[in-house]
């Protein structure tokens, strides 16, 4: 199987000199400044990169649910976040991967 490789999106920041730094955004993560090329970032890369992210904010969710249970977190609402933020990313996961099934499924369906 072929490797595939995507170029990371260069957003038009107009520049904003030296009293105001750069946001470090994940859009931005990666890139370079100036006349350098942008890091080239592989599909597979970037996908196992979203899932570890999402994995990363599940145990994270999990591990807050656990503190707030020993009562070791008073404040109800980080855990709310942090468990809220899991689901939102782990739903996001399963439509991508929808959407990966039905491109393999179409590609499969064409005629040569």
């Amino acid at each position: 199987m072929p490797d595939f490789s995507i170029t990371p999106f260069r957003p038009e920041v107009p520049l904003l000199g030296d009293r105001y730094p750069r946001p470090s955004t994940p859009a931005t993560k990666g890139l370079q400044t100036g006349d350098q090329q942008p890091k080239e970032i592989s599909f597979r890369d970037s996908v196992r990169n979203f899932v570890h992210d999402v994995d990363g904010m599940q145990k994270d969710a999990g591990k807050k649910v656990q503190d707030f249970i020993a009562g070791e977190i008073s404040d109800v609402h980080d855990v709310m976040v942090a468990v809220e933020k899991a689901n939102t990313s782990f739903q996001l996961l399963m439509e991508l991967r929808n959407k990966f099934l039905d491109a393999y499924q179409e590609i499969k369906r064409m005629q040569i």
